[in-house]
């Protein structure tokens, strides 16, 4: 005989952690106290009737109200089942507890009452509210009580298809435990009738993956066995697909139900699962009843009833995908939690977008609550296991990585990079001594391994070699494209007392003073700052040494040549004296340009020194009496301007004296005219 047993068989996580907590009270229970449970904690009769014995009954809502209003000796424990209450039911209990306190342990299972919020937080006038179940199933009959405006409780797709959906917006939930092939067809049919339809996957994963393990076992055994009590929804579900894939299926509650023909019968091949409901020892009881020869029944046993510990790293199959978690089927009676926090750093992810549901996934394990039935794990604790082997690779390669800057450490950064720190030191980030190391903060930089330790998982690599090295090969192509004379648009990178540093693509040059102007200057910060993006041209190479000698200054930039080919000689313009000398005044008559004043073309008169009629600052007018343009000086003149002034001055005076002249001899001429003119009247014959 050949037994498969299911491994996901027996207690679901819900009512693991329902039936931890019952045993503890149990145990902690004083003889005066008093435990009910509301409804049966779980749908087994066998399971119930221990607890009975122990000394928990079970009572109906109505029951266990006149219990807590009743008089009591000891302290009174009302356990609210796994299935849930109406939620007036709920509220009517906090509002008693206030009058007649008590002790509500509410163990409704944590699947259940998410549908209980999904219910409550997203239906109101203008929805419709459909669950998929068997609406006279305790579940079923909660959740429907946290549904606002338009409900319906549905058992197939026919009566979806009976309902007017036109009005409202369609809300879909199941039953936790309800076939999840019938609940797909649901859905399909759904999204046809109704575009604005919101679904809500909400049948429990670890009862999919039950169901769809009992499946796979059913298609290949002889006989199928379903153990669990008659009035549990899920083994009732696991019955109905059994039978459909194995003929020979039977439905029992204990060993006690299973007939005597299978003990013994070796040409069998048998399969076993049970509901969520079904106690541990009823499942080893019916594997003891069928023990035969060669079958290591504890150690199948063992397999299905395994727990995993903190410390664990074990594999899930994805259950359920939410906005920020996601639950995992463990193959044990816990839930794996998985929050988005432990499975990336972006907040913005989209989980439904990385994973689906059904894949399997490794985990880290944290921390298992047996009470709760839940194991919170990490999916970035493996990874980052998983990737230091990576890690490790690429030190040893000389591979280069790929991370993010998350933080600056006492004396460098920290780059995240396949979920591991790599630490990178001041010196080898690629920023200045003394730079701003936040400015890296945030950034995605590229890391190579300088040291790797094994056995303390640390290591520590440099941004700053890569950087280096990848300006090494763009300077080794920019020297052998360089010549003499070429043209560059550069950046000032950096001033020293001699001269500016230029970046031309890559590779820096020196500008010496002398080629940042034409007039002398003390520092180049007269002419250029940091930052600035100046055109220069290469004037000397030597490209052994790596030297470039860069031009700046051009005609154009001249001072000289730009007041030259504006004036001519004879020309006057106006001067400023800028010094004074024994031999005569210099005076500026462009920026940048001066000029020599001779003492001897300062006045026309005689003077002993240019101070005798000029002062430093003092703007006058200049003649440019000669330009000497290989030697770039001026020769000026004041005197000359002066000559020139009294020469037309004397000439003017000629002028005016001559034309007065003229002027008396025309009136004279007149005036003889006129007397002629007044005595011709008198004179009879020519006087001749």
């Amino acid at each position: 005989m050949k037994i498969e047993l299911s491994k996901l068989a027996g207690f679901c996580p819900g009512v693991t952690r329902a039936d931890t907590a019952i045993r503890k009270l149990i145990k902690e229970k004083k003889p005066e106290d008093e435990i009910y449970t509301l409804g049966h904690l779980i749908h087994n009769k066998i399971y119930n009737d221990e607890l009975k014995a122990l000394g928990v009954d079970s009572l109906s809502f109505d029951e266990a109200i006149e219990k807590i209003r009743s008089e009591r000796r000891g302290e009174l424990t009302i356990v609210i089942r796994t299935h849930g209450i109406k939620r007036e039911e709920y509220q009517k209990l906090l509002d008693l507890n206030l009058e007649f306190p008590f002790n509500l342990v509410d163990m409704t299972c944590p699947s259940v009452k998410r549908i209980h919020k999904i219910a409550d937080e997203n239906t109101n006038d203008n929805t419709c509210f459909i669950l998929f179940c068997n609406p006279s199933h305790p579940e079923a009959v909660g959740i429907m009580s946290y549904a606002n405006g338009e409900k319906h409780a549905i058992t197939s797709p026919e009566e979806l298809l009976e309902l007017d959906l036109k009005a409202k917006m369609p809300i879909l939930c199941s039953q936790t435990t309800e076939n999840l092939e019938l609940f797909e067809k649901i859905k399909k049919i759904l999204k046809k009738v109704c575009t604005n339809a919101t679904f809500f996957d909400t049948i429990c994963g670890v009862t999919e993956n039950r169901q769809a393990e009992a499946v796979r076992i059913a298609k290949s055994a002889d006989c199928m066995i379903v153990i669990g009590g008659r009035d549990s929804s899920n083994t009732k579900k696991l019955y109905e697909l059994c039978k459909r894939e194995c003929e020979n299926t039977l439905w029992i509650e204990s060993q006690a139900d299973l007939p005597k023909e299978f003990v013994g019968k070796e040409h069998y091949n048998i399969g076993i699962t049970a509901g969520a409901s079904t106690p541990e020892d009823i499942i080893t009881e019916v594997l003891k009843s069928m023990e035969t020869k060669g079958m290591d029944f504890q150690g199948m046993l063992d397999e299905t009833l395994k727990t995993i510990h903190t410390g664990d790293t074990v594999n899930g199959t994805i259950c359920t995908i939410g906005d920020n978690e996601i639950t995992l089927d463990l193959g044990v009676k816990v839930t794996g939690v998985l929050t988005k926090e432990q499975i990336t750093d972006d907040s913005s992810a989209n989980l439904r977008d990385m994973f689906k549901v059904g894949e399997e996934i490794s985990v880290f394990v944290i921390r298992v609550d047996d009470k709760m039935g839940l194991a919170t794990v990490s999916k970035k604790r493996v990874d980052k296991d998983n990737s230091w082997i990576v890690i490790k690779e690429a030190y040893d390669n000389g591979d280069i990585l790929e991370g993010k800057v998350v933080a600056i450490n006492k004396g460098g950064v920290v780059v995240s990079a396949l979920n591991n720190n790599i630490f990178v030191p001041a010196s080898q980030t690629g920023v200045a001594r003394g730079g701003d190391l936040s400015t890296l903060v945030g950034t995605t930089q590229r890391v190579k391994l300088l040291e790797f330790d094994s056995a303390k998982k640390r290591a520590l690599g440099s941004i700053k070699v890569i950087l280096d090295a990848e300006k090494r090969e763009r300077e080794e192509a920019l020297w052998a494209t360089f010549e003499v004379g070429q043209h560059f648009t550069g950046t000032v990178k950096n001033l020293a007392a001699y001269g500016a540093f230029v970046d031309i693509g890559g590779v820096d040059g020196m500008v010496h003073n002398t080629e940042l102007s034409w007039k002398r200057i003390k520092h180049p910060s007269q002419v250029v700052s940091v930052g600035q993006q100046i055109e220069v041209f290469i004037k000397e190479l030597d490209v052994e040494k790596k030297r470039i000698s860069l031009g700046y200054k051009t005609q154009e930039m001249d001072v000289w040549y730009q007041f030259v080919k504006c004036h001519e000689v004879g020309e006057i313009v106006p001067a400023k004296i800028v010094s004074l000398t024994p031999f005569g005044a210099f005076a500026e008559v462009s920026e940048g340009v001066d000029g020599l004043i001779h003492v001897s073309a300062i006045s026309t008169e005689r003077i002993n020194a240019p101070a005798d009629v000029l002062k430093i600052g003092d703007v006058v007018d200049v003649k440019i009496t000669n330009i000497d343009d290989d030697n770039r000086k001026l020769s000026l003149s004041i005197r000359a301007i002066k000559e020139a002034e009294e020469k037309a001055a004397a000439a003017e005076a000629r002028a005016a004296e001559a034309a007065a002249r003229k002027a008396e001899e025309e009136a004279e001429a007149a005036r003889i005219a006129q007397e002629r003119a007044d005595m011709a009247p008198y004179i009879v014959g020519s006087i001749d």
